[in-house]
């Protein structure tokens, strides 16, 4: 019997992105956007992430650590909603807030194929993807107050930094449309 593998969310598989980390990083740089760079071992949660947090600024120096999640409704809308990491996040109240119909999280293959990540990576820069199929994001209001994010570069076991009006110019250049939300 051949066991099934699948590939996971850090940098070995990589390549089987559809946009590669490399080229988001590129895009960034051309760009002009100041980025910090860190490696570590792949993190899949938030309390993995709270574990690798050195030379990065703590929430009370203004480090805006995010938790991404990928949602869908009863209407096969896609959404994409980046709050603080410690944030509750109630889907009924939610989904009144950003106007959806009722919402769940999207499966491991639709994130793929919406956002091009796997489970583990999402990011706001998952939008690079997100954008050409119809994925709208939201963004809490108090990560955009923040004096920088911290983000993975579409894989799991690399974070970067920049501060928030530069990934509002990432997005500009993406074409994608911000929706903020205050809770």
């Amino acid at each position: 019997m051949i066991e099934e593998f699948t590939p996971d969310a850090s940098s070995l598989f990589q390549e089987s992105l559809p946009i590669h980390p490399d080229i988001v990083i590129s895009q960034l740089k051309s760009l002009k956007i100041t980025i910090e760079h860190f490696k570590h071992p792949a993190l899949k949660t938030v309390s993995d992430s709270k574990l690798y947090r050195h030379n990065m600024l703590t929430k009370n120096e203004g480090g805006g650590h995010i938790k991404n999640l990928y949602l869908r409704d009863h209407k096969k809308n896609n959404y994409l909603v980046v709050v603080q990491e410690d944030k509750d996040v109630d889907l009924k109240e939610l989904g009144i807030l950003i106007e959806s119909g009722r919402l769940s999280f999207g499966s491991a293959v639709r994130l793929f194929k919406n956002l091009g990540v796997r489970p583990g990576a999402v990011t706001p820069l998952s939008m690079v993807t997100g954008v050409h199929n119809g994925v709208n994001i939201f963004m809490d209001e108090e990560v955009l107050e923040a004096k920088k994010i911290y983000m993975h570069p579409l894989v799991n076991d690399r974070t970067i930094s920049m501060i928030p009006s530069e990934l509002n110019k990432y997005f500009d250049y993406l074409g994608v449309q911000l929706n903020k939300l205050s809770f």
